[in-house]
């Protein structure tokens, strides 16, 4: 018989990240933009001038879902795209000066996550921490980040 799922940890996770989810959506909402278009930005804050490959892999989805994404972006105004000139098939993408002043504005996501979770910054860091971990692990030691 399987564990029940408040102790499978595969649930805590998938529920905590819903719940994450629903934290940010009206705080996303009022700027405008969608989760996933959230990380792209944030993607874009680490390394500005990333192909839309880099993206996916960094946000370990693939290249066809940021696609659209980045289009959508760029029509708000919070990104351009353009072809690489030393390689034709790959999309540069940079975040305009709206799309950095945005992603200042995101930050309220983060303090609003620690406020509510009632942990401080370093407990949050320190889960966040063995989760990538435990990522990684499963990942065959492939990271999704350098850190």
């Amino acid at each position: 018989m399987p564990l029940p799922l408040d102790n499978q940890l595969c649930f805590t996770l998938y529920a905590t990240s819903m719940a994450i989810n629903r934290t940010y959506k009206p705080m996303l909402d009022e700027m405008g933009i969608t989760y996933p278009q959230y990380l792209v930005l944030n993607a874009l804050g680490e390394t500005d001038g990333m192909s839309v490959g880099s993206i996916a892999q960094r946000l370990a989805l693939e290249s066809s879902t940021i696609t659209p994404l980045v289009k959508r972006m760029e029509q708000a105004g919070l990104v351009t795209r353009q072809r690489n000139p030393a390689d034709e098939r790959q999309v540069q993408v940079d975040l305009t000066a709206t799309g950095r002043q945005l992603l200042v504005r995101c930050n309220c996501l983060n303090e609003t996550l620690i406020e509510r979770s009632g942990m401080t910054l370093a407990e949050l860091d320190a889960v966040n921490r063995q989760i990538k971990a435990l990522r990684d692990a499963l990942s065959g030691g492939q990271a999704v980040d350098a850190t």
